[in-house]
């Protein structure tokens, strides 16, 4: 759970849900395009991780969340996931993969952060600007891009802005923002499970898919958590044959380090 200004922490006391910060330097607005071939040491997501045997993936506009999702760069096979703090996250059990983005110096990109953040970046990218806006915890009301930059598009300019969303939402208010999916067979890139709960709950995202020719899905997710740390790709803990690819659940999706129910799944 994110630290919060004290006047904040006082007024939420009793209404508080987040499993979620750094000064970061550049982001996915310099991520590789490559079309390298796919191998287990390729640097994009889509090449480093081929669907299971009889799925492929789905095409998608290049200039669409789930491209952008896709060819999110990822370390070399075998890194660490780093803290905000440069400490090394051993849990290998946990991960598969390692995204190439930097996260700031400060305890604030955890799980939610991590899914604003990508969305944020995605629409960033997209020149999109008047559309990154998030919910705060404090009165469920946006802060948005423009009116905080103030004609700055810089990149540090965009990383101030997301620090501050990052200080003051969370999975509650993320998962308020977010639209609830209805049917968990219209699963899609670029979704999230999201489980808001007290004291903390917890967000990841679905960043890749792949459909088999009965229509059935599978799909890799994404996650940061306490204390902030680099986003990783999840390994499958109860399927090791499809591992880090997960099968669409009819009632519990079990990830290394939560659970979550068909009815968390959202949508912006």
């Amino acid at each position: 759970m994110k630290a919060l200004p004290a006047l904040v922490l006082i007024a939420m006391m009793f209404y508080i849900s987040s499993c979620s910060t750094g000064t970061a330097s550049e982001g996915v607005s310099k991520m590789p395009d490559a079309e390298s071939e796919v191998t287990s040491n390729a640097t994009i997501v889509k090449n480093r991780f081929p669907p299971p045997k009889g799925f492929e993936r789905k095409s998608a506009p290049s200039t669409s969340f789930a491209s952008f999702l896709r060819n999110l760069p990822l370390k070399r096979k075998g890194a660490s996931v780093l803290y905000f703090n440069g400490a090394e996250k051993h849990k290998f059990y946990v991960y598969d993969a390692v995204v190439d983005l930097p996260i700031g110096n400060r305890d604030l990109h955890q799980c939610a952060d991590a899914v604003m953040r990508l969305y944020a970046e995605y629409l960033y990218n997209q020149k999109e600007y008047s559309k990154i806006c998030f919910n705060f915890l404090s009165d469920g009301k946006p802060r948005c891009y423009l009116d905080y930059v103030k004609g700055d598009y810089s990149y540090k300019s965009f990383w101030k802005y997301m620090e501050y969303v990052f200080a003051y939402a969370n999975t509650a208010s993320l998962f308020d923002q977010m639209k609830p999916v209805k049917d968990i067979n219209d699963i899609k890139i670029g979704d999230a499970f999201i489980e808001k709960k007290r004291p903390y709950g917890h967000a990841v995202i679905v960043a890749d898919m792949a459909v088999n020719s009965k229509g059935e899905k599978v799909y890799l997710l994404m996650q940061s958590y306490m204390p902030a740390q680099e986003l990783q790709v999840l390994k499958n803990p109860t399927d090791r044959d499809i591992s880090p690819w997960f099968r669409v659940p009819t009632t519990i999706l079990k990830t290394p380090e939560w659970n979550f129910k068909p009815e968390h799944l959202r949508r912006f």
